[in-house]
């Protein structure tokens, strides 16, 4: 038996697991999708958090409106969707694949270490500094 405060002598090992960090995502995932799934972000008086960018600046971040477009996904609105956050919908099956090759591996025994290289990271960059500046310009965007 472990002393008080002290880790039981397995728990370290467990925690080192390759499949314990994308496991534990997808429980934090499948909790706040609980949650998300009882809680209308359109209505106010949730509690959901805020955007701290948009907290602090009044502009859409390249995320804002990605709690709206995952509750509007969950509840089969399509084009409510589309217009909460078009390149967070259009980016979100990657991420989703992404995840899922993360636990695959994970839960295989092996890490998984993706790379982006410097011209990727341009990329991304410049489509998330092109879609904030497009949405805070561009009425109705």
């Amino acid at each position: 038996m472990a002393e008080p405060g002290r880790l039981p002598a397995r728990l370290p090992a467990l925690l080192r697991h390759p499949a314990a960090a994308p496991l534990a995502v997808l429980a934090a995932g499948a909790a706040g999708s609980a949650h998300l799934y009882r809680t209308d972000p359109h209505e106010p008086g949730h509690w959901l958090p805020a955007c701290p960018f948009r907290l602090l600046t009044g502009l859409l971040c390249p995320a804002c409106g990605g709690t709206r477009m995952v509750y509007d996904l969950m509840h089969g609105h399509f084009a409510q969707a589309w217009l909460d956050n078009r390149v967070l919908l259009l980016v979100s099956p990657f991420a989703l694949v992404l995840l899922g090759r993360w636990t695959w591996a994970g839960l295989h025994g092996r890490s998984w270490h993706p790379r982006l290289g410097p011209r990727g990271v341009a990329a991304v960059l410049a489509v998330a500094v092109t879609w904030s500046v497009v949405r805070n310009v561009v009425d109705g965007f």
